[in-house]
């Protein structure tokens, strides 16, 4: 497979393919077994084709020391606390994975640790989402790398040279590749989204590109789906007035199946090139309805010697077409017309 695709379960991701639509769950089941698998099922009515979770595991990824991004917790005294309470077992984890596989989901989370790799892995993940903030965690990616599968990079917090570093790392390393555009604002600002890094994305690095939205609304992801974008993850909520800290970074469940109408539809169209010629071929009936011909600008008698002023088009085109004007000017007719009609052949003397 070439760098421009990945392969992601049974999925090709790339160009020509649709986009692969991921609904991120983060940690909006608020450590909630129960939610995070209302989720799943949630995502795949939305027609989601990948669900997304985060694995947390806060011995082994955090301290004491670690601020909240946002102090929204009423019950969590620290962020440490909050990882803990984020936690699965191993064996709920395996059972969230085997529910998405049920679903018809690609099952994906995101390792904070060594630890979480080394959960996952045994969960048979086809492929590893690197979060913003570990781009540059060198041991996280060798162990990524080390359980094997495409790495799709996402890069909220990254200079293009820390970028193109890790790309080119990963690439000399034999890894499959895609990258996401991504502002790690949550929400994002529309001015701040980066469509145009997509582009850039793309001719940079001759991969597939996606876009790991945050800014609550569905038109990002449209605008993206309409460049040809490859991935598009987006948070999910099932109602913006839930709590937690991403959920007014997250589109509803509704808007998501929006967006997967939209990317299905704007497949349906990229993958059928019009050749102009063939169908303006196939709409002639259409252009003989909508076209025009010679036709009187007023009554004229018989004998009257027509002049350009005395001819105006009107439709339908099944008469004297326009480009046989300068063959009327000058003729006599043969008989009276009137405006209501067209003017025929039969119309003027020979």
């Amino acid at each position: 497979m070439s760098n421009n695709t990945i392969q992601i379960g049974p999925r090709i991701i790339g160009r020509g393919q649709p986009a692969l639509l991921i609904a991120e769950v983060s940690q909006s089941h608020d450590g909630s077994l129960g939610m995070a698998h209302a989720f799943i099922d949630a995502a795949a009515e939305a027609g989601a084709d990948a669900i997304k979770f985060q694995t947390h595991i806060a011995a082994a990824e955090s301290t004491l020391d670690e601020p909240f991004r946002v102090k929204f917790s009423r019950q969590d005294d620290t962020r440490y606390a909050y990882w803990q309470r984020m936690e699965f077992t191993p064996s709920q984890w395996a059972g969230l994975a085997q529910h998405a596989k049920e679903r018809g989901l690609v099952f994906l989370s995101s390792p904070f640790s060594i630890a979480a790799i080394e959960l996952l892995k045994s969960l048979e993940m086809p492929a590893w989402k690197v979060g913003s903030g570990e781009v540059l965690s060198r041991d996280l990616l060798d162990a990524m790398l080390a359980a094997g599968g495409p790495i799709l990079l996402s890069t909220g917090m990254s200079r293009w040279d820390e970028i193109d570093r890790t790309v080119a790392d990963l690439r000399v390393r034999q890894a499959t590749v895609a990258v996401l555009q991504c502002t790690s604002q949550y929400p994002t600002p529309l001015e701040q989204v980066g469509l145009n890094v997509l582009d850039e994305m793309r001719q940079r690095y001759a991969c597939p590109v996606g876009l790991s939205d945050h800014t609550g609304t569905p038109f990002p992801a449209l605008a993206a789906l309409a460049r040809g974008c490859d991935l598009i993850e987006l948070h999910v909520t099932f109602d913006r007035r839930l709590f937690g800290p991403d959920v007014s970074a997250s589109v509803t469940f509704e808007e998501l199946a929006f967006i997967r109408t939209a990317r299905d539809r704007f497949a349906q169209m990229d993958q059928h090139p019009v050749d102009k010629d063939r169908l303006a071929e196939q709409l002639t009936q259409m252009r003989s309805t909508f076209g025009k011909s010679l036709a009187p600008a007023r009554p004229l008698t018989a004998g009257t010697t027509l002049t350009r002023d005395q001819l105006t088009l009107k439709k339908p085109a099944i008469g004297i077409p326009a480009d046989d004007l300068g063959e009327v000017i000058g003729r006599r007719l043969a008989r009276n017309v009137t405006p209501d009609r067209l003017l025929t052949w039969e119309d003027l003397q020979t």
